[in-house]
Order: structure tokens, then sequence, then C-alpha cells
């Protein structure tokens, strides 16, 4: 099952997003918060981004969701970090953050491949509020 880590510069924006997303999923999917740093502050890690990527991989693949535009650096630092056989089957998705984790989650709690977890993800942005 692809696993999905949330990126954000908070840790409590992360975390309500891991929970809200618990609810959602199947009960051995992998869903990992990275958010803030390692103080308790604002900011993104890259290396707490790496270990949370290692945390979520079940061997088919991570799906990455990210806040704002230094999440999606810390998160391609972090790629650097990995082995080469687990870097080729992350990917950060281009999506809202919350809406995205949502949509991922219930994808890869199918059984989907990381492509389609991604594609679901990113179909987010489409999304109408009202």
């Amino acid at each position: 099952m692809v696993g999905v880590v949330i990126v954000s510069h908070s840790q409590k924006v992360a975390e309500g997003i891991r929970e809200m997303a618990l609810q959602m999923s199947a009960p051995e999917q992998k869903i990992i918060a990275a958010g803030g740093m390692a103080d308790g502050g604002i900011g993104t890690d890259a290396f707490q981004v790496s270990e949370a990527i290692i945390s979520a991989n079940t061997g088919d693949g991570v799906a990455v969701m990210v806040d704002l535009g230094s999440a999606v650096l810390s998160t391609e630092t972090a790629f650097e970090f990995l082995d080469e056989e687990l870097r080729a089957k992350v990917q950060i998705a281009d999506a809202p953050i919350l809406e995205g984790a949502i949509s991922a989650v219930v994808e890869a709690s199918l059984g989907s491949a990381l492509a389609a977890v991604i594609a679901t993800a990113e179909g987010a942005r489409a999304l109408k509020k009202c």
C-alpha cells in the first residue's frame, strides 16, 4: 500500500491533517506527519521529511503532500538522503495539502498504485466547495 507523508511548516497542521486522514484510511495505511522544526518552531526539516518517507514506505511507494514552496525544497533535499531504489518510488503531489492528502489516503487505501494515488491527489485541485 502506498504511504502518504504530510509536510507542513506547522507541526500542528501536519498532525491535524494526518488525524483527519486516518479517519478515512485502511487500518494498515501508513500516514506520517512531518511538520515544523525540531525545536517546535515553524519551518520544514529535510532530515525529518526523509525519516518520514522511510517510515511511510511499505515497498509500494510514497506520496508526499506539501503546503508551501519551501516545503517542496525541503522534500527535494530529503530525496537526496534516500537510497536510489526508494527515491524512484517517491513523488510530490501538486495538490492542496488537505484535500489532496485525504484524496491520496482514500485512493491508497484501495490498494492503488503510486501513479493513481498522485493523480487522485492532484485531482483535488478541481474540487469546488460551493
